[in-house]
């Protein structure tokens, strides 16, 4: 899975979603891509599984670029546990995704068979998606 190699700090506030993404919602690598319409928390599974449906579509054809990168870790406290003595221990790591982010690129294929694929990736994805064309 996916995950930051180091961090300087080993917890995270959680943090609130508000607003668009200003950054990273432009088709820069290929010619089309699978942009976000609504906000959430992509973990590095569901990066990884979007990914893999990816390019088992493409059947090995053209390239593939992934534009999110989980760096938030999310913490988790063990079950049962009373309150206070502090926060939890790091268990997995999220991507903050913004209404309008691009999540993949794809180029070299064709439009029938990107759309075939991102179709794909999106009913792994937690969120609703769209299929754009740059142009």
């Amino acid at each position: 899975m996916l995950s930051p190699k180091k961090t300087r700090f080993r917890k995270q506030h959680r943090g609130r979603m508000k607003g668009i993404a200003y950054r990273g919602n432009h088709i820069s690598f290929g010619k089309y891509a699978l942009q976000a319409l609504e906000p959430a928390w992509m973990t590095s599974r569901q990066i990884e599984a979007g990914r893999r449906a990816i390019t088992r579509n493409a059947r090995r054809g053209g390239k593939i670029w992934v534009r999110i990168f989980p760096d938030k870790p999310v913490t988790v406290r063990s079950t049962e546990t009373r309150m206070g003595s502090g926060k939890g221990n790091p268990e997995y790591w999220v991507a903050v995704v913004k209404p309008g982010r691009i999540l993949y690129e794809m180029g070299g294929v064709t439009e029938k068979i990107a759309r075939r694929a991102f179709l794909i990736a999106a009913s792994k994805m937690p969120i609703q998606t769209e299929f754009r064309i740059s142009g």
